[in-house]
C-alpha cells in the first residue's frame, strides 16, 4: 500500500505514534546498558583496589604473626632455659645456705644468755624463712621442668592427718582457733611427701587467714573418687580473685579488726597447683568474702586402695629421744664452710669427728685402727666428679663391714634415691634442719 492510498488519518497518527515510542524505548535500553556497563567498569576498579589493600593487610598481618611467634619462642626458650637452670643449680644455691643454718644451730647451742640466745634464735628463724622461699622456687622450677617424678606408695590418710595436725596444733591454739582432722580409713596410692605438702600448704593459709571460728579437714567418697576438703570460716575471697590465687606471687591479705595480721608470699598455692597436677588430682575452691573458703582436693578413683588396712608408720617419722654422747663420726664434706659448721654443730652434740673431702681422704682416716667410725655422713657431690655412695663403698670394703651411713644432699633424683636405697643408707636432703639430723642419726645408731 502506498502512502497515498492511506485514506485514515487518525490511523497513520497512531501508527506513527508507536514506532516513535519503540524507538524512545529502545533508545532508553541502550541507555540502561550503556550506564550498567560503566558502572560495572567502575565497580571492578574498585574491587581491584579494596583486593590490594586487602593483600597488603594480609602481608602485613603475616608479617606480624611471624615477629610474635619469633617472639614468643625466644620467650619460651629463655623461660625453659630459666627453669632448667634453676632445677639443676639446687645444690649450689642451697649449699651456702645449709652452711649458714649448721653453724647458728651451733652458735645457738653455745648461748650463755637470754639475750644471745633470741638473737641467735632470731637469725635463725630468718634464714628457715629464706630457705623455705628458695626451696619453694626451686620447687617449682622443678615441676615445670619436669623432672619431679612421683614416688607411688600406698597411704593412710589418717596418719597423714595426724601428722599435720600436731604440727599445725600449736599454731591453731596459739590464735584461738579450733583445728579438726575428721577420721577417716581412706588408703590411697600416691606421693606421699607431694600429697603432705599440698595439704601442709593449703591448712597454713587456711590458718593465716583466720582470725575466728578454726579450720576442718575432712575425706567425702563421690563417684569420681574421693574429695579431701579444707574448710576455714576465715576472710574469704572475692570471686573476681578465684582464677588468680594459683598464680605466682598473687598475695593475700589477712585483715582483723586490728588491721592487717598477714600477707603471703604468694607462692604457696602456685606450687599446690603444680603438685596436684603432678600427681594427676584436681584442685577447685568456693569462697565468699567475710564467710570462709572451701579448697577441694579430688583424688581419682583408680588411686584409691581397695582394701584400707594401714600401713605401718614409717620409724623415720616417730619421734627419737636417744643420746649422741661419744659416737664416732667420719664426715666427708667438699665445702669447707659447711664442713666447719656440720663439725661444730656434731662437736656440740659430743660426738667425736673426723673430717674428709674425698674417698681416698676418708679412706686415709681409717688407717688410725684406734679409731672406728660408728656412722659415716657424706655429701653426694663431692668434687672432680668423686660421689659420696662411692665413699661409703670404699669404707665398708676396708673396714669390712657395713658401718651405718648416711648421705646428704641438695639435688634429690629418683636415681639417687635408688641408689641410696640399694645401698642400704639414708638420705637427707640440704638443707639439713639440725633437729632432723640429730633424730636420723640417733636413729641410725641406735
Amino acid at each position: 500500500m502506498s502512502l497515498g492510498d492511506i485514506q485514515d488519518i487518525e490511523r497513520l497518527r497512531k501508527i506513527n505514534s508507536a514506532l516513535i515510542n519503540r524507538v524512545e524505548r529502545s533508545m532508553d535500553q541502550q541507555g540502561n546498558a550503556f550506564s550498567l556497563f560503566q558502572t560495572a567498569i567502575t565497580l571492578e576498579g574498585l574491587v581491584r583496589s579494596r583486593t590490594d589493600e586487602l593483600h597488603a593487610a594480609l602481608r602485613r598481618l603475616e608479617r606480624s604473626n611471624a615477629e610474635l611467634i619469633e617472639a614468643r619462642d625466644r620467650a619460651v626458650q629463655a623461660n625453659i632455659s630459666k627453669t632448667r637452670f634453676l632445677a639443676a643449680a639446687s645444690h649450689d644455691v642451697l649449699q651456702p645456705l645449709n652452711a649458714a643454718l649448721l653453724s647458728m644451730s651451733a652458735l645457738a647451742d653455745v648461748q650463755r644468755t637470754a639475750e644471745g640466745k633470741r638473737l641467735a634464735r632470731q637469725v635463725e628463724r630468718s634464714l628457715e624463712t629464706m630457705e623455705t622461699l628458695l626451696r619453694t622456687l626451686l620447687d617449682i622450677s622443678r615441676l615445670d621442668a619436669g623432672v619431679v617424678q612421683p614416688d607411688v606408695s600406698h597411704v593412710a590418710l589418717d596418719q597423714l592427718f595426724q601428722g599435720l595436725r600436731s604440727d599445725f596444733m600449736p599454731l591453731a591454739e596459739r590464735k584461738g582457733l579450733k583445728l579438726r582432722f575428721v577420721t577417716t580409713s581412706k588408703v590411697v596410692r600416691t606421693d606421699r611427701t607431694l600429697l603432705r605438702r599440698i595439704l601442709q600448704n593449703i591448712v597454713a593459709n587456711a590458718l593465716r587467714y583466720t582470725t575466728n571460728g578454726g579450720v576442718v579437714v575432712g575425706v567425702r567418697r563421690r563417684a569420681s573418687g574421693l574429695r579431701i576438703d579444707v574448710a576455714d570460716t576465715g576472710c574469704g575471697i572475692a570471686e573476681d580473685q578465684h582464677e588468680h590465687i594459683f598464680e605466682e606471687f598473687h598475695r593475700g591479705v589477712a585483715v582483723d579488726e586490728s588491721g592487717v595480721t598477714g600477707t603471703g608470699l604468694g607462692l604457696g598455692l602456685a606450687i599446690v597447683w603444680r603438685m596436684a597436677d603432678t600427681l594427676g588430682y584436681r584442685i577447685t575452691l568456693n569462697s565468699r568474702l567475710d564467710e570462709g573458703t572451701i579448697f577441694h582436693l579430688d583424688i581419682p578413683s583408680q588411686l584409691i586402695v581397695a582394701t584400707e588396712k594401714a600401713p605401718s608408720e614409717s620409724e623415720t617419722e616417730r619421734s627419737r629421744n636417744y643420746g649422741l654422747f661419744g659416737a664416732k663420726v667420719l664426715l666427708i664434706e667438699n665445702d669447707p664452710d659447711v664442713a666447719t659448721a656440720m663439725e661444730a654443730l656434731l662437736q656440740s652434740w659430743k660426738c667425736v669427728v673426723r673430717t674428709a673431702s674425698t674417698t681416698e681422704d676418708a679412706v686415709g682416716e681409717l688407717k688410725d685402727t684406734t679409731w672406728i667410725p660408728d656412722i659415716v655422713i657424706a655429701d653426694q657431690h663431692l668434687d672432680r666428679g668423686d660421689l659420696g655412695s662411692a665413699a661409703i663403698n670404699g669404707i665398708r670394703a676396708w673396714l669390712g663391714r657395713e658401718v651405718p651411713a648416711l648421705i646428704t644432699t641438695a639435688d634429690p633424683d629418683p636415681a639417687l634415691v635408688d641408689a641410696v636405697t640399694q645401698l642400704g643408707a639414708e638420705l637427707l636432703v640440704k638443707p639439713i634442719r639440725p633437729a632432723q639430723l640429730r633424730a636420723m642419726l640417733a636413729h641410725m645408731l641406735a
